[in-house]
Order: structure tokens, then sequence, then C-alpha cells
């Protein structure tokens, strides 16, 4: 196994340190790969370990570990994590060396063939996909979709590498590490989860509020932690009636208690607005049984029964994922009920194949595949995106967006008036219902009935809808319509149809522009249509001609032209305008040597630069911030946890500055923070003496409302930087009767 690392080499003791720790993962990488080998397999590993080996020989990792290593785990995650194969480990451990080293694509299809070349060309256009300027982004990202429509192992291998990346990111820069993450939450996780991958999905999210909102990742681990415990205590008190009940059945099964992550715990106590203490659902009870294909269903349901006759069940949390799976072939049934202590407890049912499914999504699928059901949902899913994909618009920039509402949302079921069933993504409209129909209908479409009841094309749609599409051969699309629908499908063929429109509109205006250039004996030639394109500042020819045509612009200033033979020139010279859409900002103009700056800016030259504070998050100082440069605003700063950040920093990561807050107490910034509690006697005057009394801080606005016994106040206050707020924070709850206090973003002062 030498070859790889070259036997003329003297190694010192790092080195061969180094070698064997290499030797030692790419054994255990054997090992777990060991089930899956057939004759002849080894070799071709081995083949490909000693070619990315020897390519990266002189490369390292941030970390200063040698880079072979990273293809090694990317392989580990592969086969241990996602259940892939041979082939799939030999693209994982020659994934970045077509990108990275000088191998090229030929050298290994020469040594392993069509299919392995073709996955590995796949993931070399993924590598470089959220790295340039946006609309080439979305370009690069279509070229995965086509890559992963035709061979679905290069989004998983990629997703193996994102992960491994994500598992490794302590050794980036902070700008890299919120780049990074922001991406896996924007785009990767999404794409896990509609892949069938769960824990993958869940330690993405995790990994990634780790990076953009870490003191909330914290105190969460640090909860969950201090709780564990506790929470033992509760599951094994939960399970022991279940578990007599079960065995009494005399089927075979497995009960346990499983915590919930840290991301979807935060969710939860940002969407309800409660604290840690009140998430009543931080774990999930899984009973797994091991049941024959054909006994699956009907065992899943009696362990319902059994569950639902010893604890209450909350009717509208059942989940049947067995009747009709998602998409992405998830099964189970999920329940809630009212365990012991008043709690309510969250109960998933499934099958051994269900639970591997469920952790390793489509792999898994191939193992399980029962007469094309399984390739058919995926097969369903990768038709729709090549659809779109194959009439996007080549420089789309909103085609990231698009793809995420209209692939990588939960999706919901409706059905046609014959009872055939469609998915779509949650938040669809009646409109996006009759373009999945089919063009034609949609197009034409001017209301639906939902369930017998007449509705507007923008009704939002439910699972479980019947829709019934009402279409008029006198109807249109309209600009409007691009509000009303979220599928990618329904916005692309609304676009074609408004194009065709603009189009045929746009006849009249030619004709028009014709006959006043013969009026001018001038030519209709391109040249002389360029130059009234410039006169008039449109960029392209339908634009004018549509102009034209609806008559916004008046031809007869064209008088002023000269006409030389049958050529036209401009009476005086006019500056063209050019529209740059992701024009970065003259960072130049914004520059203070004002003493006041309370953020130091890193840009390329280290100065500091004028910039104004994001209104949708209102950083404070002490606040973990970035620099966002804006197109038309210069630079504006915004909390990594605001509600934009992902989607700023996956979309535009090369906008992003690093930025940091210098210490400054002359300057107060507003922020809000909301109170809830007992409507006690004095309780206002108390949190008033702590803010303006002990604290000395300026109050700039305050209103309370109580009913029912508890109050809530929303109280605007000048603190000078994050210290401030958190001691302010923490001593208003302290006080008696204080339920919680939060921080939000007051609007912009009107006064």
């Amino acid at each position: 196994m030498d070859t790889a690392f070259g036997n003329t080499r003297t190694y010192n003791l790092n080195e061969e340190q180094e070698r064997q720790e290499i030797l030692r993962k790419y054994r255990a990488l054997l090992r777990v790969l060991k089930p899956k080998l057939k004759p002849g397999d080894r070799q071709l590993v081995r083949q490909a370990f000693e070619m990315a080996a020897d390519a990266h020989k002189t490369m390292r990792r941030k970390s200063g570990e040698p880079y072979i290593l990273h293809p090694i785990a990317v392989a580990m995650i592969c086969v241990e994590e996602i259940g892939l194969g041979v082939r799939s480990t030999i693209c994982a451990l020659l994934h970045d060396t077509v990108e990275d080293t000088e191998i090229t694509l030929e050298d290994v299809q020469r040594e392993f063939g069509n299919e392995i070349a073709r996955i590995v060309d796949g993931l070399t256009k993924i590598s470089n996909v959220i790295d340039t300027s946006s609309s080439q982004q979305a370009e690069n990202f279509k070229k995965i979709l086509l890559t992963l429509t035709d061979d679905p192992r290069v989004i998983l291998i990629k997703l193996a590498d994102r992960l491994h990346n994500m598992r490794t990111l302590d050794s980036m820069k902070r700008e890299k590490q919120l780049k990074i993450a922001s991406e896996t939450v924007w785009v990767y996780a999404p794409l896990a989860h509609r892949m069938g991958l769960y824990a993958i999905k869940t330690e993405m999210e995790d990994l990634s509020m780790k990076y953009m909102e870490p003191d909330a990742y914290r105190e969460i681990a640090k909860k969950l932690s201090e709780t564990k415990r506790e929470r033992s205590r509760y599951i094994n008190e939960f399970i022991r009636p279940l578990r007599e009940k079960l065995d009494l059945t005399g089927m075979k099964f497995e009960i346990y208690g499983r915590p919930k992550s840290i991301h979807s715990i935060w969710n939860k106590i940002k969407k309800k607005g409660v604290g840690f203490e009140e998430v009543y659902d931080l774990f999930a009870i899984r009973v797994i049984l091991d049941s024959d294909p054909q006994d699956e269903k009907p065992d899943c349901w009696k362990v319902y029964s059994i569950v639902t006759s010893e604890y209450q069940p909350q009717p509208e949390r059942l989940r049947d994922w067995l009747s009709r799976p998602k998409s992405n072939g998830y099964e189970a049934l999920h329940t809630t009920v009212m365990g012991p202590q008043g709690r309510w407890v969250e109960v998933q049912i499934r099958s051994k194949r269900m639970d591997e499914i469920a952790e390793r999504g489509l792999a898994a699928h191939y193992k399980y595949k029962e007469g094309g059901q399984v390739e058919d949902r995926f097969d369903k899913w990768f038709q729709q995106i090549r659809d779109v994909i194959g009439t996007q618009d080549a420089d789309t920039v909103d085609f990231l967006n698009d793809f995420k509402t209209s692939f990588l949302a939960e999706e919901i079921y409706v059905y046609t008036p014959k009872g055939d069933v469609k998915m779509l993504p949650k938040g669809s409209s009646a409109l996006d219902f009759a373009f999945a129909i089919h063009t034609a209908v949609g197009s034409k479409t001017i209301g639906a009935k939902v369930n017998h009841k007449l509705v507007p094309i923008s009704h939002k749609l439910r699972s479980g809808d019947q829709v019934e599409i009402i279409t008029s051969n006198k109807q249109k699309p309209t600009e409007d319509w691009l509000n009303q629908v979220i599928t990618a499908k329904a916005k692309s063929r609304i676009k074609d149809a408004l194009k065709e429109e603009k189009r045929k509109v746009a006849e009249d205006g030619k004709y028009t522009l014709q006959k006043k250039l013969e009026g001018m004996k001038a030519a209709n030639s391109p040249g002389n249509i360029e130059l009234v394109m410039t006169f008039y500042k449109f960029s392209s020819p339908l634009d004018l001609f549509y102009n034209i045509a609806v008559k916004n612009i008046d031809l007869k200033e064209l008088k002023e032209f000269h006409v030389h033979g049958d050529r036209l020139e401009l009476p005086r010279p006019v500056k063209t305008v050019v529209e740059h859409k992701h024009e970065q900002a003259d960072l130049t103009k914004h520059q203070v040597p004002s003493k006041d700056t309370e953020l130091i800016i890193f840009g390329q030259s280290g100065d500091q630069f004028k910039y104004t504070l994001a209104n949708c998050c209102k950083p404070i100082p002490g606040d973990d911030v970035f620099g966002f440069i804006t197109a038309t605003e210069g630079l504006k700063i915004h909390r990594t946890s605001c509600p934009n950040a992902a989607r700023l920093l996956a979309n535009y990561g090369h906008r992003v500055v690093k930025t940091k807050w210098a210490k400054n107490k002359d300057i107060a910034f507003l922020t809000g923070i909301r109170i809830v509690g007992l409507d006690d006697v004095g309780v206002i005057n108390k949190i008033t003496n702590i803010i303006s009394g002990d604290m000395r801080i300026n109050i700039n606005a305050l209103t309370i409302e109580s009913h029912d016994g508890l109050f809530e106040g929303n109280i605007k206050v000048y603190v000078h930087d994050k210290e401030e707020l958190d001691e302010l924070v923490a001593r208003l709850k302290g006080l008696k009767g204080i339920d919680s206090v939060d921080r939000f973003e007051p609007e912009e002062n009107k006064a």
C-alpha cells in the first residue's frame, strides 16, 4: 500500500504517524464496506485510494491535517451513514481530484469507466456552486440538478462532503464559517430532507446553528444536558406500561426515547414565543417493529391502538404516512398523547424497514424496491425538476429560491374531482394546482372550487383538499399571477405566457417604428434600431417595440435625428445606460475618519467605512454581526441570527464583509424588550425602577396591556451594547411574578 505515499521518501516521526493514521482510516473504510464487496472490488477501491492519496499528497486542510483524510471521511459517511456501495466509495475518494489536482476526467474515465467519471464530473461541477455571482450560481445549481436527475448518487456524495465540512468547520475563519453554515441551512439541509436523509438533515441544521447563532445553541445544549437525567426518568415512566402491553402481543419491537434536535427546539421557542421549559416535545418516543412486509401496516396500527388506550391522544396531531407515504419515501405513524404529569409526548411508530428508509433515504429505497414503486416516486420528482430546468431562463437569479419553494418544501396532497392525487409544496395556491394539471388549464384559470366551495385563484390549499379548476377561454395570465404561485413550474409557464403576450403587442410597435423610419427616409436596419434603442435607453429591441406599442414613448423626438443616406445619426451624444443587477457598491465613497465609529469593518484595505444598521434585525454592539454590501444603499450591518441572514450569506457570499464591534460607550442604540407576567400591584413600578433607576437606561416608549390577570409590556430602551441588554434582561427576569423577558426589534421611531 506504500505506493500511494512514494517509497523513496524519508519520513520523519510526524510523517510516519500521519501515514499510519491515513492507513488506519482507510482500513476502517474497508471494514464497513466489506459486506458490499464483490470479487475485484477491493482492488478497485485500493486503486482509487492510491490515486487520490498520490494526487493530494502535498495538500493539507485548514486544520493542518493531510487532505486525503477528507475524501476517506466522505467515503465513510457515504457507506456508514447513507448506505451507499462500492462505486459511490470510489467516487467519494476521487471527488476533489479533478478540481484540485493534476488528475483529469479522462484519467478517471480510463481507470474506472464512464459511470464513475460521470459522477465525479457532476461532483466537480457542484463544488463551485455557491461561490460566484448569483446568476452564475443559479446556472451552476441547475447543472447539479440535471446531474442529480441523471444519477442521484452525485447529490448523496455531495451531501456527505458537505456534512464532513460542517463537522470540521472549527478551523475555518469566521466569515467562511458563516458563509458555509448559511449555505448548508439554506440549500443542503432541505436537500438532505428531500432525499429522505433525516439524520443528516438534522445534524446539518444543528451544526449550522452552532456557527450562526452560537449563544442560543450553547444555551439549549446546556439546558438539554442539565435536564437529561430528569428526561430519562420521565421516558422510562412513560414507556413502562407500553412495554408491558406490547410484550403481551408477542410482536418483536424496540421502544426508546430520542431527544429532538437543538435546531428544532430553537424553532419551537421562536415560533411559539415560549421558553425552553415550555417546549413539551423535547424528545419523541419511537417504537420500531420487526414485522414481515405484509404485516407492517396492521402491526403499526395495533401499536397505535395500544398507545392510545394507555394515553389520551390529541386527535388533530395524528400523522398517517402509512396510507400515503411522503414523496421522499418516509413512512410512519405519528401521534401526540397526554403522558404522566400532564405533558404532551410525541410517539412515532414504524417498522425496521421504514426506519432504515427514514434514516438513509434514497439509498435504502433501492435495497427495498418493490415493483418499482419507490423509483416511481423519485422519478416523478426528478421529472418535475427536469421540466422546470428545461424551461428556465439561463440567467434566472431567482432560480435557487424557486427551487427551494417548489422542490424542498414539505408537501401537501390535493385531490382532483375524480379522486386522483397531486402532490404540491406546502403553501401552494389553487393556481399552482391548475398549472400542475396542465399549462393550458393553468393559463385559462379564473377560479376554483375547493371542497365544493368557490374560491379565488390565490386561495392557499391544504392537505386533503379536493379541487376543481374553473377556466375561461378569454382568460390570460397577468403579471400579478407571479405573486400568487410558488411552484417553479407555474412561475416559468406564467413568465413564458407574459413574454409571448409582450411579443404580440411588440409587433405593433415594430410596425409603427418601421413606418416612422420610412417617413424619415431611413432604413429599417438593425443598426438604426440599435441607435433608437440607445436614444430611448432600452436594453433590447423587444422592450423598445413594446413601449412604442403601449405609447410609453413618443416617436416625435426622432425628428431631432440626422439622416445620412439611409443611416440615422444621433443629434447629440447619449450616455448608454447599462444595468448591473448585482453591482458591488463603491466602498471608497464611504470611508470615514470619524472617532465615533463603533464598528470595525475589515475591507481589503482594513479601512473603516460608513454603514447603516439593518432595520430587519436592529443589531446592537456585542451582537454577532456581518457586513453586507447592497447594490444601492452601501454597507448594511445584519445580525447573524437575522431572518434574512441565511438567504443573504448563501446567495451573495461575495458581498459579505467581515465585521466586529469596537468598544464605545458614548453611543446608545434603540432596542425593544417584551415582558410577560402576573398583573400584580406595583409590578410596573418595579420594572421602571430597574430600568431607569438602578441601571440608568433611557426609556424611549412603554406600552402595557393587561387582561385576565396577565400583563404584556413592550418597552423600547436605549442601550450601549449587548452586555448591558443581557444584564437588564437578567434583572427583570429576577423580579417576582415575571414569566418571560424577550428582545424584539422595534420599528423605526416615527417621532
